[in-house]
């Protein structure tokens, strides 16, 4: 009685993760390497949908010293001015990204090493227009730029 009631117990909660996590609407995979790049600059989502950003570290340098994370800006956020406050809050190679800066930030990955990959899901803003992305690792933000566009 005991394993039919454990079953049980196991199948709902199944069933009720299986129909709580909603298929991503958008599914991007976005890396960045040793040369400071993110292989994807543009990418499109529509307004208030289900977005999933597959972030990969591809490179091979240490993640003292080539470390990367992605940061997605509100609207309106430039990644050249966030980089540049970040820096000023205290950003380095083991805090990228100061927890006083996350007020202007929709989503973002911890800070990744060479073979590492985060997912990050989040819901589209209902606002359309273009959506500033950055890798806020020090100095990283001159090079490591991409534009989300929500239509």
């Amino acid at each position: 009685m005991k394993n039919l009631i454990l079953a049980s117990i196991l199948l709902l909660n199944a069933a009720f993760f299986a129909l709580a996590e909603k298929k991503a609407d958008h599914e991007i995979t976005i890396s960045g390497n040793d040369t400071m790049q993110f292989d994807v600059k543009n990418f499109d989502v529509t307004a208030g949908n289900k977005v999933k950003i597959i972030f990969k570290n591809t490179g091979k340098l240490p993640k003292i010293a080539m470390g990367h994370n992605l940061v997605l800006l509100k609207k309106g956020v430039t990644a050249i001015a966030f980089g540049q406050k970040a820096l000023g809050a205290g950003a380095n190679a083991v805090n990228p990204l100061p927890d006083s800066l996350k007020g202007d930030v929709i989503a973002n990955t911890k800070l990744l090493g060479p073979g590492e990959e985060e997912i990050v899901s989040f819901t589209a803003p209902s606002e359309k227009g273009a959506y500033e992305y950055v890798c806020t690792f020090p100095g990283h933000y001159a090079l490591m730029r991409g534009t989300m566009t929500v239509k």
